[in-house]
């Protein structure tokens, strides 16, 4: 029984880049034996078994066969005579297939580091066609370590154009393809991302709202998400925003159903596309102002209204002051006192104008 550490781990250590999580490849062991050792298996897949102690991965070396359409339909060999060549040739990217043993000393079959220094993202082998998902990866890797110098090779690009026409991309499921973008937000990298996939034809296929992308839009992204901060909570979030910001409001309609995006980031984009415009015309009106905390609820959501001020404040940069004001006026308009207006005997109907009427004076005060 052999153990390799494998994938991102050498990939980013020979980067120069933070090691985040370590995989490893066990070769010439069985399910049992890892059992009897105290892994505990997880995955029905194949078999991925967490270490006793450290709960890094650790998977039985394996081979891929195609069966059927998509990302899924693969038939796995894991059995201990799979080689780690074998295990290594199934992966997607040449910088993705190099091993390390236990003694530090690299095994690399299929130029992996060459192609590092040259600053390459290429394709293991042909079976890279076979799972549709690489395209998405590949356009993240490619974002990811752009800053690098890092390219797609020319091999690899043109058979992901052709794996796009061959209409692979409609076999994913909505959740894996929300991953891969959830992945880029995270990087900072959403505006590369869409260059990539815009290259081969496949942005508009996999998010039908980008009815049109070009490098414009993409540099002043960059320019915008470059003055983030990544310790901002809703770093990933704002940055979300800000990549739709070029979509119709009615393109945005029920993306939790159509792209499966989950409900805080879909709310967050509608917001702001719908709200942004109200900047363009300085200053705002108190009637305005109150509209727009009303249509937010930052009575009962005040963290709607925060991602959406941060939003704000990062695609308009120059209109700090603008925003400032907004978030003083929320102050005061939540320090309204519902039960003074109610002391002073009003009922029904009467609560709910009185109340609207002494906010907006709260925050006429504060214009």
């Amino acid at each position: 029984m052999q153990v390799y550490l494998v994938g991102g781990a050498v990939r980013d250590e020979l980067l120069n880049r933070p090691v985040i999580d370590k995989d490893y490849v066990v070769v010439g062991a069985t399910i049992e034996q890892m059992l009897s050792l105290g892994y505990t298996q997880v995955g029905k897949d194949f078999p991925v078994f967490l270490h006793p102690t450290s709960k890094a991965e650790y998977a039985l070396a394996r081979t891929e066969r195609k069966q059927g359409q998509g990302y899924g339909g693969f038939i796995c060999d894991f059995s201990p005579d799979i080689s780690l060549e074998q295990d290594l040739y199934r992966r997607d990217l040449t910088i993705n297939a190099i091993a390390k043993n236990e003694q530090g000393e690299l095994i690399d079959p299929f130029n992996g580091q060459q192609d590092i220094k040259n600053r390459l993202l290429r394709h293991v082998s042909p079976a890279f066609s076979e799972d549709p998902l690489r395209i998405l990866r590949v356009a993240r890797f490619a974002a990811r370590y752009h800053y690098l110098g890092f390219t797609i090779a020319p091999e690899t690009l043109k058979l992901m154009s052709e794996m796009v026409q061959k209409g692979e991309l409609f076999t994913l499921t909505k959740e894996r393809i929300w991953m891969e973008v959830e992945k880029s937000l995270a990087d900072g990298c959403i505006a590369t991302f869409s260059d990539v996939l815009k290259s081969i034809g496949a942005l508009e296929r996999v998010f039908p709202m980008f009815k049109k992308w070009h490098g414009s839009l993409s540099t002043s992204l960059n320019d915008k998400v470059s003055q983030l901060s990544k310790d901002n909570y809703n770093f990933k979030l704002i940055q979300f925003c800000l990549w739709l910001a070029p979509c119709q409001l009615e393109d945005l309609h029920n993306i939790e159903q159509t792209l499966k995006v989950p409900n805080k980031y879909a709310l967050c984009a509608r917001d702001f596309c719908q709200y942004r415009a109200l900047f363009d015309a300085q200053p705002l009106s108190a009637t305005v102002i109150l509209k727009l905390f009303n249509a937010l609820d930052i009575w009962r959501r005040p963290e709607r209204f925060e991602i959406f001020c941060d939003a704000i404040q990062a695609d308009k940069p120059n209109d700090l002051e603008a925003v400032n004001t907004l978030k003083k006026a929320a102050q005061n308009a939540i320090a309204v006192d519902v039960q003074s207006i109610i002391a002073q005997g009003y009922k029904g109907a009467q609560i709910k104008e009185q109340l609207g009427q002494a906010r907006q004076q709260a925050i006429q005060a504060q214009l």
